[in-house]
C-alpha cells in the first residue's frame, strides 16, 4: 500500500523475526484479530515477537531506566518499521508462581478487598481493637500464625521419617537421613568409638541409645579408627594409639534441619526433605493466620472460610450485601451507619469482579487455590478478568491461545469477555488454532503455509469470508468444511477397567468404567472432575496396582511450601489383569534448563554421536561419543561450557546473550567441529529442524523412524536442539508421545494422555489421531482427557463429566461411542458433539 499512515490500521513492514520472511501487514485497530497458521508457521513471531515486543519496547522508553530492571524485558524485534501501534498488553500461557503463597485470591487482587472487608466491615469480638487489612494475611509478620510461620502445617523430623526400616543395622544404613557416602561412614564410625552397637537390628536397641543417636544436640569430637572392627576400635583406644582423625557426631534430625535451613544444593535440600513429616499446625488449624485475625468474622465466616468457598458459592455470599438486601438489625444500623457503606461498597466491587470470573467458566476455584496447580489456560483467564475490569481504553491486548484447555460452552464465555474489552476502546491480537474463535475475528491474519523455514509467509489478511478463496491456505480446509466427517465404525472393547468408591476433588464416592483396547475421550466442562479422574485417580491406581513407580516430576516450589498431598479413596474392582504397563504423557517440561534439548530427550543425539564416533577422522583421533557431547568438557567450548552463548549484563536493558565469541554459537570447540558425517559437523546437525534432519538421515534407519514419529505427531518445525524452555507444554507432551511411539509394542499398555492437543492446528490435529489410531490397533488403550470435537468423534468411546463445574459436576453424565453421547440430553458436550458429527 502506498498511503504510509493508513487511519485506524497497525502498518507493519519488513517482519524477519524468527522464520518470517521480511513481512509487511496492515491490520485494523479496534477489532479482533486472530493469527491463524499450523504449528509452527510464524503467528506467535508476528504477533508477540514482533508486535507486542515493539510496544513493549516503546513503553519502556517512556520509563526510567532504575524501572526498567522490574519488567522482563522481550529482545527488540527484526523488523523495518511499524506504525500506528498503540500500548499493548500481553497475556500469554505460562505456568504459575512457583510459591505456593501466591494464590487466585492474590493474582485477581480480590484477597485486598476482603481483607479490607473485614479489617473495616467484619465482626469483632467484644473488646477486640480494630485490625488493619495486612493482619489477614498470611504472607506478613502481622497476619502469620506464629508457629508455622503462615505456612499452615508445621515440619518434624521423627523416628519413623528418618528410620524405615528398623531391621536394619546402623551399619546397614538403617538412620537413611543421614547423608550418603563417607559422611554417613564418619558418623557410624564416632558410633563405634563411642560404644554404640552398630550390629544389632536398630529396633532391638535401648530406646535411650535410640533416641540420644537421633535427636541429642550434643555434638562430641572423638577419634575415629577407620576400617577397624568395633573389638579392634575398643583394643586402639585402650592403648590410646594414633587414630585416622578426629571425628565430629551430628545427630540425624540436626543434621536433617541444618542441612535443610543452610544447603545451597536443591538436591540435597529435596533430599533431606524426605525425612520432614508434614502435619497440620496445631495453632492455627491449618489457616495460617494468628487467632486475633480468625476472630473476626464476615456472614459468620472468618477470612479462611470464606476464601475456600468457590467462586460461585462466595458471589451467593456476597450478592445480599452488594444490592443492600443483607439482614442487619435496627440496633447494629444505628451503631454503626457508616460500616453498612463501606461493606456494599466493598461488596459491590467484589461481586462485579467475581461476576467476570464466572462468566469465564472458573466458578469452581477458590481464592486460596495456590497458582502452581493452575492450568496455563486457567491463569490466563484470571488475567483476562482482571483487565476486563481495569477499564483501559485504546490498548492492544495480546492473547495466546486464550480458549486452550476450554470445553467449547466455556469458549462462548470467553468470546464475550474479549468482546466487553473490545467494546471499551480496546484491540485484540489473539493466536488461535480454535475454530469457534477463529469464526468470531472481524480480521484473519494466516501465516503458513507450513511449519519452520517452509513458513513465515503472510498467506491472506482479511475480513474472514476472503480466507476461503486462498488454496495454500491449511487454516481454510477446516474453517469452511466440505461437510461432516465420515462415519467410522467404533471398536468393541476387549475388556473393562472398573472403577470403584472414588473420591478426590468434587469427585465423591464415584464409579467409573473404563473400557480397555480402544481409544477413550474423557470430557466435560472446565473444573468439572475429568482431569482428577484420569490424570490423577486412574493414573494412581493403576500405578500402585502394577506396582509401577510413578516418576515424581521436580517441584518448582519450595520444599515447605508444598501443600499436603491428598489421600487416595478408590480402588479398582476388575480388570487390571488387563493391562501390563501404564505410560503417562503429560505437559510437564521436558527438562529446566537449555542443556535438555529434543535430541537428547527422545534418545535420537546417542544416535548422532555415534556416527559422528564412527566416521574415518574420528577414529583416526581416537574421538569417542561422548567427545560429540556439549555436556562433557573435552568436545564442548571451553569459553561457552557449551551453552552456544555469553550472558552479557546491561544495567537498564535486557540482558543480551550474545553468541559465544570463541565458538560463534557452535557450542563445540575447533576440533570437535572439524569431523564431519556427509559434510555437516555435529553443530549443524543440531541445527537442522526435524523436518530438515528427516531427509538428511534417510539412510538411517534406527534415526529416520525416530524423526518418522516426531514429524508425524506434528513437530517437524523444531531444531533438534531446540532447548526444552523454549517448549510448549503441548510440545513437550508430543515429544514425550513420539518417544514412547518409538519403542516396539507388545500390546496391553495404558497410554493417559491429558488435552494432547494443546497448541496444535486442526492440520496437526488430524495427523495426532493418525499416531493414537495406531497404538490402538497395536492391542493397547489410549484415555486422553479432551475438548476438541475433532478427536473426540475419532474415539470409540466417550465419558463425559459434569453437569458443570466444581460443586455442580464430578458425575458421569453420559457414556458410550460419540454418536450415542452426541444424543445425551443432559450432556453439555453433546451439542457440539453432535455440530461437528453432523448428526
Amino acid at each position: 500500500m502506498t498511503n504510509k499512515h493508513l487511519p485506524g490500521m497497525v502498518r507493519v513492514r519488513g517482519a524477519r523475526e524468527h522464520n518470517l520472511k521480511n513481512v509487511d501487514l496492515d491490520i485494523p485497530r479496534d477489532a479482533l484479530v486472530v493469527f491463524t497458521g499450523v504449528s509452527g508457521s510464524g503467528k506467535s513471531s508476528l504477533a508477540f515477537g514482533t508486535l507486542y515486543a515493539e510496544a513493549q519496547r516503546r513503553y519502556l522508553e517512556s520509563v526510567s531506566p532504575y524501572a526498567r530492571r522490574l519488567f522482563h524485558q522481550m529482545p527488540v524485534p527484526q523488523v523495518d518499521e511499524i506504525d500506528g501501534l498503540p500500548p499493548a498488553v500481553a497475556l500469554q500461557q505460562q505456568r504459575g508462581s512457583p510459591t505456593t503463597r501466591s494464590s487466585v485470591g492474590s493474582v485477581t487482587t480480590l484477597s485486598n478487598s476482603l481483607r479490607m472487608l473485614y479489617s473495616r466491615a467484619g465482626d469483632y469480638p467484644a473488646g477486640q481493637e480494630l485490625l488493619y487489612a495486612e493482619s489477614f494475611s498470611p504472607n506478613t509478620p502481622e497476619g502469620a500464625c506464629t508457629q508455622c510461620h503462615g505456612l499452615g502445617r508445621v515440619y518434624e523430623v521423627t523416628e519413623d521419617s528418618m528410620v524405615p526400616d528398623d531391621t536394619l543395622t546402623i551399619r546397614d544404613r538403617a538412620v537413611a537421613a543421614w547423608p550418603p557416602a563417607w559422611h554417613g561412614q564418619n558418623l557410624r564410625d564416632i558410633l563405634v568409638t563411642l560404644g554404640y552397637d552398630v550390629d544389632t537390628p536398630w529396633r532391638d536397641l535401648p530406646k535411650k541409645d535410640r533416641d540420644w543417636i537421633l535427636f541429642t544436640d550434643e555434638t562430641p569430637t572423638v577419634p575415629v579408627y577407620a576400617g577397624l572392627s568395633p573389638e579392634e576400635t575398643r583394643r586402639a583406644l585402650k592403648r590410646k594409639e594414633t587414630p585416622s582423625y578426629q571425628g565430629t557426631f551430628t545427630g540425624a534430625r540436626k543434621y536433617v534441619l541444618q542441612t535443610f535451613a543452610n544447603t545451597e544444593s536443591a538436591s540435597m535440600k529435596k533430599r533431606v526433605a524426605r525425612y520432614m513429616v508434614s502435619n497440620e499446625c496445631p495453632v492455627c488449624r491449618g489457616k495460617r493466620l494468628r487467632a486475633e485475625s480468625l476472630s473476626v468474622t464476615f456472614a459468620g465466616m472468618d477470612i479462611t472460610d470464606i476464601s475456600r468457598l468457590p467462586l460461585a458459592r462466595l458471589a451467593h455470599t456476597m450478592r445480599p450485601y452488594a444490592d443492600g438486601s443483607a439482614k442487619v438489625s435496627a440496633k447494629q444500623r444505628a451503631a454503626h451507619p457508616e460500616k453498612l457503606i463501606v461493606t456494599q461498597r466493598i461488596a459491590e466491587d467484589v461481586l462485579a469482579r467475581l461476576d467476570v470470573l464466572l462468566d469465564l467458566g472458573l466458578g469452581y476455584l477458590t481464592l486460596d487455590r495456590s497458582t502452581p496447580t493452575l492450568s496455563p489456560g486457567e491463569l490466563q483467564r484470571l488475567r483476562l478478568a482482571t483487565q476486563v475490569r481495569s477499564n483501559l481504553f485504546g490498548v492492544v491486548y495480546v492473547l495466546d491461545e486464550p480458549s486452550a484447555g476450554l470445553h467449547p460452552a466455556d469458549t462462548v464465555a470467553l468470546l464475550r469477555a474479549m468482546a466487553r474489552l473490545k467494546e471499551a476502546g480496546n484491540s485484540l491480537f489473539v493466536v488461535e488454532h480454535a475454530l469457534d474463535v477463529i469464526r468470531h475475528a472481524d480480521w484473519i491474519v494466516d501465516v503458513g503455509p507450513a511449519a519452520g523455514e517452509q513458513g513465515g509467509q503472510l498467506l491472506y489478511s482479511g475480513a474472514p469470508e476472503g480466507l476461503k478463496k486462498v488454496e495454500r491456505s491449511q487454516t481454510r480446509h477446516y474453517l469452511f468444511p466440505d461437510g461432516a466427517p465420515p462415519v467410522r465404525d467404533v471398536r468393541d472393547p476387549a475388556a473393562w477397567l472398573r472403577l470403584r468408591g472414588i473420591t478426590r476433588n468434587n469427585l465423591d464416592k464415584l464409579d467409573a468404567d473404563f473400557p480397555l483396547g480402544v481409544f477413550t475421550a474423557v470430557t466435560g466442562v472446565s473444573g468439572s472432575g475429568k482431569s482428577s479422574l484420569v490424570s490423577q485417580v486412574l493414573v494412581e491406581l493403576v500405578a500402585r496396582g502394577l506396582g509401577q513407580e510413578m516418576a515424581a516430576e521436580p517441584e518448582e516450589s519450595e520444599e515447605l511450601e508444598r501443600t499436603a498431598e491428598t489421600p487416595l479413596e478408590g480402588r479398582i474392582a476388575s480388570g487390571l489383569e488387563h493391562v501390563r504397563r501404564m505410560v503417562r504423557v503429560d505437559q510437564k517440561p521436558i527438562g529446566r534448563t537449555p542443556r535438555s534439548n529434543l535430541a537428547t530427550y527422545t534418545g535420537l543425539f546417542d544416535h548422532v554421536r555415534k556416527l559422528f564416533a564412527a566416521t574415518k577422522t574420528a577414529r583416526a583421533r581416537k574421538y569417542d561419543a561422548g567427545r560429540f557431547s556439549f555436556n562433557v568438557a573435552k568436545g564442548r567450548c571451553g569459553n561457552c561450557e557449551g551453552e552456544g552463548f555469553v550472558m552479557v549484563e546491561l544495567l537498564f536493558l535486557p540482558s543480551v546473550y550474545a553468541p559465544c565469541p570463541v565458538c560463534a554459537g557452535a557450542r563445540y570447540n575447533a576440533k570437535t567441529l572439524e569431523v564431519t558425517y556427509r559434510d555437516r559437523n555435529v553443530a549443524e546437525v543440531l541445527g537442522m529442524t526435524v523436518d530438515a534432519a528427516w531427509e538428511f538421515f534417510a539412510d538411517e534407519p534406527a534415526l529416520y523412524r525416530a524423526l518418522d514419529v516426531l514429524r508425524e505427531v506434528g513437530l517437524g518445525y523444531l531444531r533438534l536442539g531446540q532447548p526444552a524452555t523454549e517448549l510448549s507444554g503441548g510440545e513437550a507432551q508430543r515429544i514425550k508421545l513420539a518417544t514412547e511411539l518409538q519403542r516396539a509394542s507388545r500390546g496391553d499398555t495404558l497410554y493417559v494422555l491429558d488435552e494432547p492437543t494443546t497448541g496444535l492446528h486442526a492440520a496437526d490435529v488430524e495427523r495426532l489421531i493418525v499416531q493414537l489410531q495406531k497404538l490402538v490397533d497395536a492391542g493397547n488403550t489410549v484415555v486422553a482427557v479432551e475438548h476438541d470435537m475433532r478427536v473426540v468423534a475419532a474415539c470409540d468411546w466417550v465419558i463425559d463429566i459434569g453437569p458443570g463445574a466444581g460443586e455442580e459436576g464430578g458425575t458421569v453424565v453420559a457414556a458410550g461411542p460419540p454418536r450415542e453421547v452426541a444424543r445425551s440430553a443432559d450432556s453439555r458436550t453433546a451439542p457440539y458433539l453432535k455440530r461437528f458429527l453432523g448428526a
